[in-house]
């Protein structure tokens, strides 16, 4: 039986927080330098997909005692005994930014974070190693991908839970309308344990913004 409660909390843009016991786990942090709205917590892991100030404000992941592990790119990481693995996601499109698709393991569950993807068209090394997906964040508004096209590669890599980020209310609209979900209520945040994954197949959770 599994009793850890994964909370999954959204600060806009790409900038998530995993809480999973005393772990803290952080996907793009907004920096202090973006013109857009940041928190600020501490983290024990902080995940860079993309090194622009929208995505890279590890200085807001220091706080009391905590000082992040920071990932910034391909590659394979090791700490807190969560095993993680950086890949580039290939070919860039039009307004393309160097982007890392990150995989890991928390607590049996698989989650592979996009990031910054800007084209529907991924490395055959990315698209091998994408496999078994519980949690899959995607992005609504990046580079030359649609709404349409973001819908596109989430169902294709098969995961039970498919999380939008980076969207507004136009974007927002358009891919529930592509997965048949537009009466779908965004959460404050997604409480989950593995068990409540299990038998899902491509549901999408929207997580309302708490900047």
């Amino acid at each position: 039986m599994y009793t850890t409660l994964m909370i999954i909390t959204y600060f806009g843009k790409e900038f998530f927080k995993i809480q999973l016991g005393d772990t803290i786990i952080a996907f793009n942090p907004i920096s202090k330098d973006s013109k857009l709205k940041t928190s600020r917590f501490g983290a024990d892991i902080a995940l860079i997909t993309t090194n622009h100030p929208d995505y890279n404000g590890v200085e807001n992941l220091s706080f009391g005692e905590k000082e992040p592990f920071v990932a910034r790119g391909p590659g394979e990481y090791e700490t807190k005994n969560i095993f993680i693995k950086g890949i580039s996601s290939g070919p860039k499109g039009e307004n393309a930014v160097l982007n890392t698709i990150y995989i890991l393991s928390v607590d049996k569950m698989n989650i592979c974070f996009l990031g910054a993807l800007s084209s529907k068209i991924f490395s055959p090394e990315a698209r091998e190693e994408i496999d078994s997906v519980d949690i899959l964040f995607v992005p609504l508004n990046g580079g030359s991908l649609t709404p349409s096209d973001s819908y596109a590669i989430a169902v294709s890599l098969e995961p039970k839970i498919i999380i939008p980020m980076d969207y507004d209310e136009n974007t927002l609209k358009k891919f529930l309308k592509e997965g048949g979900e537009e009466k779908i209520e965004p959460l404050d945040k997604l409480t989950v344990k593995q068990k409540d994954v299990e038998g899902k197949e491509g549901e999408i959770v929207v997580i309302a913004s708490s900047a």
